[in-house]
């Protein structure tokens, strides 16, 4: 296999006659695809090996999941080729790993959220791999980096860029000399196993504030229309038949509350149909129920996996589990759910149809306030819409048995 520059770098700075050897940290950060998740989880374990025998040592990423697919897949197929032994027990979330009578403990954590810092507490670490450490709260982040007590002990950190007042940008890169970090930034040009064609088609995947972030690898701040490579020609006329269907919900009292009819045809999700209502528009409320019967006119008498609702609107997600509807909670993280919905809408694995209006002009004045938050107005449609994508077609969304629910209530299992 054949390293760049960077991610040899990457791998050996801790080695005696390397310009990082005296760093208590390593940030790699940069560009999407642009080798570094390779290069850190070898150099990781190299260190590891060599410096140490007999110590626990830390793998974290969003979740313990992200850490099984992005992370592991990549380094252990690579560590068994150059002889090293690798143990893995999936109920303990541990590695063994070990090399000429050299052998240690690696841990499998997840920092998804707040609460997560309890998971790591208590435990002592040689040091700690974070990976994709600027989709982590920083309570998670801080509590891995004191576990880390043993002598020789260092951290490893990788990231992707998101806005520069992002708490990890602003503590530890701009900081990384006053924290005796080296700090690598790599582009897609320091992977030497990407084609350019393939470059040239992640280039055409982002757009506006992703671009710079994913493809130029900076800390930039959103700004504008946060779809704004969104055009009138992506728009089609529904479907004629679809072999799957979900409803995704924002639901509003006072706020208009939107939904999504969604369908699949030939592996491309459209969204078909809409129901949107404006309390303040007609000046009269709308109950949970008369939401509901709305909710079913959308679905007519087709066959819904399951409706995905806003997770704060727990009375509405009652009243359609007692008509007989698989209820989903969206998942609601903003800027992931934005990423995820406009990668699917430029790859035209997400497409909005004619018969949308209302989805159709939000997507026009849907912007961005000021650093990585956006504005709390047109914000309905794109709100369901991004539930939709972010929970049923997320990367991490599970397989589950759905209850299919025509009008009138009646369920229908499905696998």
């Amino acid at each position: 296999m054949t390293f760049s520059q960077k991610q040899r770098a990457a791998m050996t700075w801790w080695m005696p006659g390397q310009s990082g050897r005296d760093c208590d940290a390593v940030i790699c950060d940069g560009a999407v695809r642009s080798g570094k998740t390779l290069a850190m989880g070898l150099g990781f374990f190299f260190w590891a090996t060599l410096c140490f025998s007999g110590r626990r040592f830390a793998l974290c990423g969003k979740t313990i999941r992200g850490v099984r697919r992005n992370l592991l897949p990549e380094v252990l197929p690579q560590l068994r080729k150059l002889g090293f032994t690798v143990t893995e027990r999936v109920s303990e979330n541990r590695l063994t790993v070990g090399c000429d009578g050299r052998t240690n403990d690696f841990y499998l954590f997840g920092g998804r959220d707040e609460g997560s810092a309890s998971l790591i507490q208590g435990i002592t670490l040689a040091g700690v791999l974070l990976d994709e450490v600027a989709l982590m709260p920083r309570s998670f982040v801080e509590q891995a980096c004191a576990r880390c007590s043993v002598a020789g002990s260092r951290l490893w950190f990788n990231c992707n860029p998101e806005g520069p007042q992002h708490w990890f940008y602003r503590e530890w890169i701009r900081k990384a000399a006053q924290r005796n970090c080296l700090y690598l930034h790599f582009t897609m040009a320091d992977n030497p196993s990407l084609s350019g064609a393939v470059r040239a088609r992640y280039e055409r995947l982002y757009a506006g504030a992703f671009y710079d972030r994913y493809i130029r690898g900076l800390w930039t701040a959103a700004e504008g229309r946060v779809y704004d490579f969104f055009r009138a020609e992506m728009v089609s006329p529904p479907p004629d038949r679809c072999d799957r269907w979900y409803i995704s919900c924002d639901y509003g009292t006072v706020n208009p509350a939107s939904f999504g009819l969604w369908g699949r045809q030939d592996g491309v999700w459209y969204r078909a149909a809409e129901f949107y209502y404006d309390s303040r528009r007609t000046g009269r409320r709308m109950t949970d129920g008369e939401y509901a019967d709305a909710l079913a006119r959308l679905a007519g008498t087709r066959r819904i996996e399951a409706v995905i609702v806003d997770p704060s609107a727990a009375s509405f997600a009652e009243t359609l589990r007692r008509r007989g509807y698989r209820v989903l909670k969206g998942k609601n993280d903003v800027l992931s759910g934005i990423r995820r919905t406009a990668e699917l809408l430029r790859r035209g694995k997400l497409v909005l149809c004619d018969t949308c209006p209302d989805c159709l002009r939000e997507m026009e004045l849907y912007a961005w306030a000021d650093g990585d938050s956006v504005r709390k107005e047109h914000d309905h449609a794109m709100d369901d819409m991004r539930y939709f994508a972010a929970t049923v077609l997320s990367a991490d969304a599970p397989s589950f048995t759905a209850r299919a629910v025509a009008r009138g209530g009646k369920e229908n299992e499905e696998t």
